[in-house]
């Protein structure tokens, strides 16, 4: 690739990290003179320091505040369908260590190597979510490789949410190769889930959750459980298959509530299972005020510290769900509460979860924190990749 466009850094811009393994390179790192500025997003190029020392290949979209990604650090490496192969087959041998069955997150982006990319294969389909401009530019190069490595007959791509606007690009999902007759089985946790890879949320199902749903479900047997921002009953269905008593799923999506009540009939605990569709935060104060209470209360909601921008109001989002869902849990229950905001650390978490149960009047005992499985690795030097957070405390009696 010695024919390839060169991008330098500014004087100032920090090459350590490059070097030291941060993916990216932001624009005001980075030299953006003309020709820089006309490179089509996608096209690969060589990134060169201050000092025009060789740091590797990249891909540069000069429309995204990240203008480069670090895509190897070999200067003269080859960009092609071997490149990718090599890349899937490294990420593939992982995930079959870790899971007996192929339903499992198979590309975690960066921490994957393969920047803006995200893959969710379900048996034998796959979803390709393409957040990065190269990944758009060589998706079919790209799904050539998958079906090499996997031998996936069904190929979804996902070009939707919000990465892919802030990349500049538009939003398509389609069915890219293969049939898809309606949702797909997926076991996971004793349960069976439907996953709906055309028209659900992200991919269709949240594979970050199976190990919190997991410990979740050893709070579960014989228990009263309520499972709120469900979606397609993530937590609830891991509670029944371990042997909850009953389960209520709250979320405010028809479609989700639909295929968790698929999935309980699949898993064989329809008759212990019933949803509620509403705001979760109104129906929350709805079932206080009806005197409900469960043995196990978890609370799962959407990303609402996305960016830093957005992490006060976040964090007082969080805290207001813990307040909530607080008077719900039985004397002795307990409370499990989740974050997929990367811009909310740990401990901001935590800390708003604390309080939200203190201001409900009751006082909890952390007994467990929870994070992503171990098919959704995190690159050390890149936080967003280590997005997902869970907490359990015990209530008081």
């Amino acid at each position: 690739m010695s024919d390839l466009p060169i991008i330098r850094l500014m004087p100032k811009a920090e090459a350590r990290a490059i070097r030291h393994g941060f993916p990216w390179v932001f624009a005001n790192e980075l030299v953006t003179d003309r020709r820089t500025r006309a490179l089509v997003p996608g096209t690969f190029a060589r990134l060169e320091d201050a000092e025009r020392r060789a740091l590797g290949v990249v891909t540069v979209n000069p429309n995204s505040k990240i203008i480069a990604r670090i895509l190897d650090r070999d200067p003269d490496a080859m960009i092609d369908l071997n490149w990718l192969t090599d890349k899937l087959r490294h990420a593939s041998a992982h995930r079959d260590r870790l899971f007996d069955s192929p339903f499992y997150r198979l590309v975690h982006a960066e921490a994957d190597g393969l920047p803006g990319i995200v893959i969710d294969r379900f048996g034998d389909a796959a979803v390709i979510q393409p957040n990065a401009a190269w990944a758009e530019t060589h998706f079919d190069m790209l799904a050539e490789a998958l079906r090499a490595v996997t031998g996936v007959s069904t190929i979804v791509k996902n070009g939707s949410g919000r990465a892919r606007v802030l990349e500049g690009l538009g939003e398509e999902t389609t069915l890219y190769r293969g049939p898809l007759d309606g949702p797909v089985p997926v076991p996971m946790n004793g349960a069976t889930y439907m996953a709906d890879l055309l028209g659900g949320q992200k991919t269709g199902l949240f594979f970050d959750q199976r190990p919190n749903h997991a410990f979740a479900a050893t709070l579960a047997k014989g228990a009263r459980v309520l499972d709120v921002f469900s979606h397609v009953g993530g937590f609830s269905l891991a509670a029944l298959a371990a042997g909850a008593e009953s389960a209520l799923a709250v979320d405010s999506s028809a479609p989700a509530l639909a295929l968790a009540e698929q999935g309980a009939s699949a898993s064989g605990s329809a008759a212990r299972f019933t949803t509620r569709q509403g705001d979760a935060f109104a129906v929350m104060e709805t079932l206080a005020k009806e005197g409900a209470q469960f043995d196990l209360v978890v609370c799962d909601p959407p990303a609402f510290a996305p960016n830093k921008e957005a992490l006060s109001a976040g964090l007082r989002a969080y805290e207001r769900v813990a307040k909530l869902a607080s008077p719900l849990v039985a004397p002795g229950g307990y409370l499990g509460l989740c974050s997929c905001s990367h811009a909310a650390d740990l401990t901001s978490f935590r800390n708003a979860s604390a309080r939200g149960i203190g201001r409900a009047g009751r006082r909890g005992q952390l007994i467990h924190t929870g994070f992503a499985g171990p098919d959704h690795p995190q690159l050390p030097q890149l936080a967003e990749s280590g997005y997902l957070k869970a907490v359990f405390f015990r209530l008081d009696a």
